[in-house]
């Protein structure tokens, strides 16, 4: 079969003109591999929805176990490891701390049956309403033992609750030596800028990123043999390079950078970043095969598979960026993953059916949908939802 053979589908615009696409009828073919030699690589992973469960925004969440799990099974499969309950899989946004607690313990679980890497997201998500500092770090406490409890290594999490409650800096160092010291294993620290949660403006004491960075490099000189590494995601390349050189010997950045990470990943000459991104849900098989050609020193070669792959993840992530995950689930749906697009807390109306038919294109122009003509057909029955069908 060749290119150009299914038929052309009427794709709405932001200015309310449909443009004809016609989609490609070949999909790229990224094989299943081991593990990644040259960086360690995470895909934060989404949850699929139950969509038969009569619930409403402001319900905990009802998740399809089975898919959810299929999911991170898939992501396994191509040799990457998978950053569990994340704001990927809508924590905070639809999924409560009861409901990652399950999924913490079911993936796990998973790992160990299939020999899958996995991190799990550490945070304070249980407090309601405003804490003091106490109430903080019995919160993280809380969540660390469990996700120890299940074997996974821990994401120590940004907290709304300690961006409310904190004072200044030194608040950050006291909760955060006192996790760290209590941490069986080191941990991933991560910073999530306020572009992905307004909450968390002005973490570790600071609106100024620079005092915000001294803050966050004393945590971790403090406790170098409990931190495996950060996640930097604050969308500057420029800062994550100078920040990974900062940390000391030993400690990796895991980039967050959903705009920058091919050159990110691809590094220098004084170093480069490993990865923990959410976009790597969408990009899974074809970014594990650019990791691999990276593994074999072809950094060229990297560059020339995953830098084609900003266009979309760029769109994805656009302002209001904290709605990505719509748009990876939409692409998990017409790539055959789940049987729905539905999303917990509903936020499968997060974003507009432009920019879902632009994020379609885009992902078909990759190659992303093992099967493109099951893409087109849930692309076709979307629009007849929404009255756009032509």
């Amino acid at each position: 079969m060749t290119d150009r053979t299914l038929p052309p589908i009427h794709l709405p615009g932001p200015d309310g003109a449909t443009r004809a696409y016609r989609p490609r009828s070949t999909p790229r073919a990224p094989a299943a591999g081991g593990p990644l030699v040259s960086r360690v690589v995470f895909s934060a992973a989404h949850v699929v929805a139950d969509p038969y469960a009569d619930t409403t925004p402001d319900s905990p969440a009802a998740v399809d176990w089975d898919a959810t799990l299929a999911f991170r099974r898939h992501l396994w499969s191509h040799g990457l490891g998978v950053a569990e309950a994340m704001d990927t899989a809508q924590r905070g946004m639809g999924l409560d701390w009861a409901g990652a607690a399950e999924l913490i313990r079911r993936s796990a679980a998973e790992a160990k049956a299939t020999g899958g890497r996995i991190a799990c997201g550490v945070g304070t998500d249980q407090l309601a309403g405003p804490a003091d500092l106490d109430a903080v770090r019995a919160a993280y406490e809380e969540q660390l033992a469990l996700v120890e409890e299940t074997g996974s290594q821990a994401i120590l999490m940004a907290s709304r609750a300690l961006a409310a409650t904190a004072r200044g800096p030194e608040d950050y160092l006291d909760v955060y030596g006192h996790l760290l010291r209590q941490a069986s294993e080191p941990v991933i620290l991560h910073w999530l800028g306020p572009m992905f949660d307004p909450a968390l403006e002005g973490y570790w004491g600071s609106a100024d990123l620079d005092a915000a960075t001294d803050t966050f490099l004393e945590v971790i000189a403090a406790h170098p043999d409990k931190v495996d590494g950060i996640k930097v995601s604050l969308l500057d390349a420029e800062r994550e390079v100078a920040l990974r050189r900062r940390l000391p010997q030993g400690v990796r950045c895991y980039t967050g950078d959903d705009f920058h990470y091919p050159e990110l990943i691809a590094g220098d000459d004084q170093g480069f970043s490993h990865a923990l991104l959410g976009i790597f849900d969408p990009l899974g098989p074809l970014a594990a095969e650019a990791v691999r050609v990276l593994d074999t020193g072809d950094a060229k070669g990297f560059r020339e598979l995953l830098d084609p792959t900003v266009e979309l993840s760029r769109h994805l992530f656009r302002a209001p960026t904290r709605f990505y995950k719509t748009g990876v689930v939409f692409l998990a749906w017409l790539a055959g993953h789940q049987d729905h697009f539905a999303m917990v807390g509903g936020l499968q109306s997060a974003r507009s059916l432009p920019h879902l038919a632009t994020a379609y294109e885009l992902a078909d122009g990759l190659g992303l949908f093992p099967d493109p003509e099951l893409a087109r057909h849930r692309v076709q029955s979307l629009l007849t939802v929404y009255g756009a069908a032509r």
